[in-house]
């Protein structure tokens, strides 16, 4: 492998076990110990350390600690409010536009969501993920699908995302505002994918309450 490699490689491995949960947050990571568990050396894993803390998920203290960054309910919630506005605006221009094979599939994919009783926070995440994408997409909007992986990449290490044990109700949600891409119907798009919002913030905050 070249030293590029080795370093996409690495970065790679850490931010999925960032996101993953598998490293927690408030971690202190050690140059050290990451090159050993990776088999590689010190220069490509800080390039790939570099990477990651440029986007946010670790920090270099002054003291030269690595820390991986925590994500509070407040930082959760103000991504929540950006993307509803982002994404409620996106909504309406794909109905503008209309239907796509994309979000056909996405919404039978959907519809076994609500008829299933044991989808996996991780499956519906993944399903959750090509939705919104695709009501990007189906917006002909280039640059919002990049905006939304930065803004989920940030909510997944938050735990509170982790807490729900049914997604039905948000299932269901997505294929109503699929519902009126295919109708054409953009007020409709824009005011389903705003409740969306709404209800993923009552989720958060019920779900913060109780704990």
């Amino acid at each position: 492998m070249t030293g590029e490699t080795l370093s996409n490689s690495a970065y790679r491995q850490l931010k999925e076990q960032i996101l993953d949960g598998r490293v927690t947050a408030e971690s202190v990571l050690s140059e050290r110990g990451l090159s050993e568990d990776l088999g590689i050396s010190r220069t490509p894993l800080r390039t790939a350390i570099s990477r990651l803390e440029q986007e946010g998920l670790i920090d270099r203290l002054q003291n030269g600690v690595i820390l991986v960054r925590s994500v509070n309910v407040e930082q959760l919630l103000e991504i929540v409010k950006l993307r509803q506005k982002l994404e409620s605006a996106a909504a309406a221009r794909a109905a503008e536009f209309g239907m796509t094979e994309e979000l056909e599939a996405i919404r039978s994919e959907m519809q076994a969501i609500v008829e299933a009783s044991d989808t996996t926070f991780d499956a519906f995440w993944g399903a959750d993920e090509r939705f919104h994408m695709e009501v990007a997409r189906a917006a002909r909007l280039s640059l919002l699908p990049r905006i939304l992986e930065e803004q989920r990449a940030i909510a997944r290490r938050c735990t509170l995302t982790r807490t729900y044990d049914t997604f039905t109700d948000q299932a269901r949600e997505h294929i109503e505002i699929i519902d009126a891409i295919e109708r054409h119907d953009p007020d409709s798009a824009r005011n389903a994918m705003s409740r969306h919002f709404d209800h993923v913030k009552q989720r958060f905050l019920s779900t913060f309450s109780r704990g």
